[in-house]
């Protein structure tokens, strides 16, 4: 990747880890200046000098608020906002419990609403990319991660009730559903536990068809990250786009 985003002004949230590090990666090598905001997780050194860090807890509406703000500062503006702050855990529809439900709601839902927003008001009067992390099981469910689930079907809801609402403005409002290995796939295996592993392993295999196995954050999710943040896709908004190596074939 070279210089296809050269000028673009980027804030990744959920940046120390998974997803949002090679958000952070893969941005910056393509010529964007970077904001990355954390939360506990403290980024690898590799990316320390990729993006100007901020720490803020985006499960408060104020907090996005002031992020957003002090990024656009520190940015001159704000182009693009990679909405990856997130958390997988393990439920049950059977068992979930009240105290579950409201901290994935906050950490999945809430954030994905209070940075959208923010961001919008800092795009609205330009123009502007926001690209929220999905899931295929937001869309096929998985009864062991019912709350989850849960809240990545609203992200989807919420990804093109503001498409249709800010398209006027110039703003798109996309959603990603990959299937790349990060922190939230390891504790996936670690729920599965050591005996039912290798079965479930299997399946994924199958089920995955480039490839058999989960993808590399930054070769296999990192091109489209690059794509949607640029201005050739300006005219893409309101969609949910699987980058899975077709695990989930959306359309077909």
């Amino acid at each position: 990747m070279g210089g296809e985003l050269e000028g673009r002004r980027v804030l990744v949230t959920g940046a120390a880890t998974g997803i949002g590090a090679a958000a952070v990666e893969v941005l910056s090598a393509a010529g964007a200046a970077v904001v990355a905001v954390r939360h506990r997780s403290e980024p690898p050194e590799s990316l320390l000098e990729r993006a100007q860090w901020l720490r803020g807890d985006l499960r408060q509406a104020a907090d996005c608020t002031r992020v957003v703000g002090e990024a656009a500062g520190l940015l001159g503006g704000l182009d693009v906002l990679v909405h990856a702050a997130g958390l997988w855990l393990p439920s049950t529809p059977e068992a979930l419990t009240e105290e579950e439900l409201d901290f994935l709601l906050a950490t999945n839902v809430k954030s994905t609403v209070f940075c959208n927003q923010a961001a919008f008001e800092r795009m609205k009067g330009g123009g502007g990319a926001i690209i929220n992390l999905g899931s295929s099981e937001g869309v096929n469910g998985n009864p062991a991660a019912a709350a989850y689930t849960l809240t990545k079907a609203a992200v989807h809801g919420w990804t093109r009730s503001a498409a249709r609402a800010w398209g006027q403005h110039r703003v798109t409002v996309n959603s990603l559903a990959p299937a790349v290995d990060t922190p939230g796939a390891d504790r996936f295996r670690a729920h599965v536990g050591p005996e039912a592993l290798p079965f479930v392993e299997q399946r994924i295999s199958e089920a995955i068809v480039i490839g058999g196995k989960l993808g590399d954050p930054v070769r296999d999710l990192g091109p489209a990250l690059v794509f949607l943040a640029s201005p050739g896709a300006g005219f893409i908004t309101g969609q949910l786009l699987a980058i899975d190596g077709g695990l989930m074939m959306l359309g077909a």
